[in-house]
């Protein structure tokens, strides 16, 4: 178990799926997490799915917490920002999970303190999330360990160079609306042939979720795992090639350039 306390500054679904992640696993304990939000219902949400206590003041969160989570809207960090500068101290790691929020930002907002970016992504919110998280300069690798053991109780986590979270964001971060449109398309197929809507995405769902699982428990190559699928001459082999002909693929490459590029233009905007 940690032995940090851990405050969330915004108690969101992102927040409150950590915050059920790391007490669920037993990194941290109930009474060692505090969160504010000025939202009430969000307070309740959170109280009420991780059975820690909230607050409305922000800074109740950073006198309490050794590592404070951000994870506020990108249009409030500002301000967020500048309340706790005023408090923060070299004890504190903050981590922040903002989307297109630069570490360059967050140290010379909060200098004093060390600092840890977080891409994380939805899927978090049922403990199979993936994340790649960069360390800014006076982040230790104590820091980086806590963090990468905090978000692990969410699912997986690559500590990655700051630039190359853009391409996080393109894959892992967008990625799972490319795989709802890819569950609806396979539902949509099954459907077409006769099955049932609830069987067909059940079934869709659940495929895409025992092929990925044979990806990471199995450590070979996707490549390798699809041949061993596919027969000489049988029903698989004549479906991929409709996929091929149809450029999958390429459409799911040129996806996830767009939204690596997409995020880097937002990420200067910021």
């Amino acid at each position: 178990m940690s032995a940090q306390k851990i405050g969330f500054i915004g108690a969101g679904k992102m927040a409150t799926a950590l915050a059920k992640g790391v007490i669920n696993s037993g990194f941290a304990a109930t009474e060692d997490l505090l969160a504010s939000d000025s939202f009430a219902d969000s307070r309740v949400a959170f109280e009420k799915q991780t059975g820690s206590q909230t607050t409305e003041n922000n800074l109740d969160v950073l006198k309490a917490a050794d590592v404070v989570i951000l994870a506020v809207k990108p249009q409030v960090l500002g301000d967020v920002l500048t309340e706790l500068s005023k408090e923060a101290t070299a004890e504190h790691l903050f981590v922040s999970i903002v989307a297109g929020a630069q570490l360059e930002t967050l140290q010379q907002a909060i200098p004093v303190s060390r600092h840890v970016r977080v891409m994380p992504n939805t899927p978090a919110i049922v403990q199979l999330g993936a994340a790649g998280f960069s360390c800014g300069a006076k982040a230790t690798s104590d820091d980086a360990t806590f963090v990468q053991e905090m978000l692990e109780t969410v699912g997986l986590a690559l500590n990655v160079p700051e630039h190359l979270l853009d391409v996080v964001t393109g894959l892992s971060g967008s990625g799972p609306a490319y795989v709802f449109e890819m569950i609806e398309a396979l539902s949509d197929g099954a459907v077409l042939m006769g099955l049932p809507r609830t069987a067909a995405t059940q079934l869709a769902a659940q495929t895409l979720l025992g092929a990925a699982k044979m990806v990471l428990e199995t450590g070979q190559h996707p490549g390798a795992l699809k041949d061993a699928v596919t027969s000489p001459g049988g029903t698989t082999i004549a479906g991929l090639h409709q996929l091929e002909r149809g450029g999958l693929r390429g459409v799911l490459m040129n996806a996830v350039q767009a939204a690596t590029e997409k995020s880097k233009e937002l990420g200067k905007k910021s």
